[in-house]
């Protein structure tokens, strides 16, 4: 009869090992915002999750003095009752008498054992993972209740291990952090895409959305040698021209080749009458321009554009000269990826070869490229362009029919050798500037 009582203790620890199981897993997995939801919407089992997180640190602790204290129990009281209770059996088994005691000895241990970590373990942390908000609900005023009443040897224990990880130089937290970076938000949206819970355009959206903030003027912009700008006495015909020829509707105004006064739209010349154009100078049509420096981040440029409605604005770099322009449509290409219309021209930016090659502006972004071509390129803050990068490769000034090889990046598994090598041969220069370049991705090692 004693033994089936010890018996009956063993598995109501083994019950209350689980709980303190599920409460730890739980609480650490539950989504904090449908806890906070919930609770304002009335559920007091919601409420006392909500108590529990804003101590995380003490209900942890607390929970894992519980299972401490339960599995010392158990093996206490479980071995010898499983014991007790087949020590006739193996006796009727012919067991030899000497070898009873130890071989009902180690069934009684291995059974209390496998029942602890089945039972007491794993079932509550597989049903605390699968299902924290409605466990965590659960096992809330247990978990409370057991932690209240040993606050006492718990702030002992916990002030100890707090001693010693301040001795490390990090300071402990009581609550586990519920924001995440940017970076830690695209991994998410990564992971979320790779399992198929996220669509692949939604996931390419939402990562975009998440980068967009770390970005900046000067990484997106138009720069200055690829811009068109207008002078002070250009002509409204002048304007509607440069309009005809490059497809775009604004234009930044300088006094000479620094000096940024304005910027003009080709409506306003359009507006004039047809005999006026030809006398009506850019000066008279002009606004005041938006100047803002290289490194102004994309959000309060969006909010600056989005404000003014002349939607572009003349960047400067960190010496106050004109550096590009960038527009509307640029900030919001960050986000939503490539916008074509019939006043874009693609193809002068990068097109297919016969050979199935690209030709590609030496004044593209790796980014750009990417998006263009489908071929990534490794981007670095030491250039903006895929003509800095050849630079870069090359360690001088290219010429024509100059070649670099640039090693693919390979997003799944940075550490692993690189397989893919893109070729990068110079194809036109404008000056000291690479102005075209042949793009191709060839298998396996290249020979230098």
């Amino acid at each position: 009869m004693t033994a089936w009582l010890l018996l009956l203790a063993a598995l109501l620890l083994i019950l209350a090992c689980g709980v303190f199981v599920a409460a730890e897993f739980s609480f650490v997995t539950v989504d904090r915002l449908k806890v906070d939801q919930a609770a304002a919407a009335g559920d007091t089992g919601a409420r006392g999750v909500q108590q529990a997180l804003r101590s995380l640190s003490t209900q942890l602790s607390g929970a894992q003095v519980g299972i401490t204290i339960t599995n010392l129990a158990i093996g206490y009281l479980a071995e010898p009752a499983i014991s007790d209770l087949i020590d006739g059996p193996l006796e009727s088994a012919g067991v030899p008498a000497g070898a009873i005691t130890p071989v009902a000895v180690g069934i009684g241990l291995a059974l209390g054992t496998i029942l602890t970590m089945i039972f007491g373990e794993l079932v509550p942390k597989n049903l605390a993972l699968a299902k924290p908000m409605e466990v965590a609900r659960a096992t809330q005023r247990f978990q409370r209740t057991f932690t209240a009443v040993m606050r006492g040897p718990i702030r002992v224990l916990n002030g100890s291990a707090n001693a010693f990880v301040r001795r490390i130089g990090i300071e402990p937290q009581e609550e586990l952090r519920s924001a995440r970076s940017s970076t830690e938000l695209a991994s998410l949206v990564q992971r979320s895409a790779t399992l198929g819970t996220l669509d692949v355009e939604t996931a390419e959206l939402m990562e975009r959305s998440v980068e967009f903030g770390a970005r900046t003027a000067g990484e997106i912009m138009t720069p200055r040698v690829r811009s068109s700008s207008l002078g002070l006495n250009d002509r409204a015909t002048g304007l509607i021209e440069l309009t005809r020829q490059t497809g775009h509707s604004r234009f930044p105004v300088l006094d000479g080749d620094e000096n940024i006064v304005g910027t003009v739209h080709v409506k306003h010349a359009v507006a004039l009458p047809v005999g006026e154009r030809a006398t009506t100078k850019v000066r008279h049509l002009m606004a005041k321009p938006i100047i803002v420096p290289d490194s102004l981040r994309l959000d309060p440029l969006l909010a600056l554009l989005r404000k003014d409605g002349f939607q572009l604005a003349v960047v400067m770099d960190e010496y106050g000269g004109f550096a590009g322009i960038v527009t509307l449509e640029d900030v919001v290409e960050e986000i939503v990826g490539d916008i074509s219309d019939e006043h874009d021209r693609l193809s002068a930016n990068a097109h297919r070869l016969r050979d199935g090659g690209w030709s590609v502006s030496g004044l593209l972004r790796p980014d750009e490229v990417e998006d263009l071509t489908g071929i990534e390129l490794p981007d670095h803050e030491d250039y903006d362009t895929i003509g800095g990068l050849v630079m870069r490769s090359l360690g001088r000034v290219p010429q024509i029919g100059d070649l670099a090889e640039i090693a693919v990046p390979d997003r799944s598994d940075p550490d692993e050798p690189r397989d893919q090598l893109a070729v990068l041969t110079v194809e036109r220069m404008d000056g000291l500037r690479i102005d075209r370049l042949t793009l191709r991705v060839l298998d396996g090692e290249v020979e230098r």
